[in-house]
């Protein structure tokens, strides 16, 4: 069985556009850095013929990665997403029991993740402690610094 990678519209087209850039310009710039740099000779001691071809491994690797996240997304329709109860896709705002800091979170498929613009993985601790909560319930995260109380302020859809 094939496991399902959730993601919103956003997060699919985001992996598309990477793959293409990858395999549409990416790969031909390698390939022509690996064929100048043997142009200059011995390969053995040729740091530029390496570095391309550590590149081209890299790229390559990457590839494989997105043709699988992309062959196995489950992309949920955020503008179809409603209820009391908070699951993938909602925007949740709260409050920082100790020091009244309030943040507001979406939470997204794991390669959408970035928590500067305020979207996070449904794997972190945070949102596993979030899903199904309401607003008005409190929630206790293990974070790295320690443990934190966070109180639902609100849930938004879309």
């Amino acid at each position: 069985m094939v496991d399902k990678v959730p993601m919103t519209q956003g997060g699919f087209v985001n992996l598309q556009e990477e793959l293409r850039w990858r395999q549409q310009e990416e790969r031909p710039r390698i390939i022509e850095a690996i064929a100048e740099a043997r142009a200059h000779g011995d390969l053995s001691e040729n740091a530029e013929y390496h570095a391309a071809k550590e590149a081209q491994s890299h790229n390559e690797g990457r590839i494989a990665e997105l043709e699988d996240l992309i062959a196995r997304a489950e992309v949920i329709d955020l503008s179809k997403m409603s209820g009391s109860k908070i699951k993938f896709g909602a925007k949740v705002k709260l409050v920082d029991e100790d020091t009244e800091e309030e943040k507001t979170y979406q939470i997204v498929g794991d390669q959408e993740a970035d928590v500067k613009a305020g979207r996070i993985s449904i794997s972190s601790p945070i949102a596993r402690a979030l899903i199904g909560k309401e607003v008005g319930d409190s929630i206790e995260v293990n974070a790295p610094g320690g443990s934190k109380a966070y109180e639902i302020l609100a849930i938004h859809w879309g």
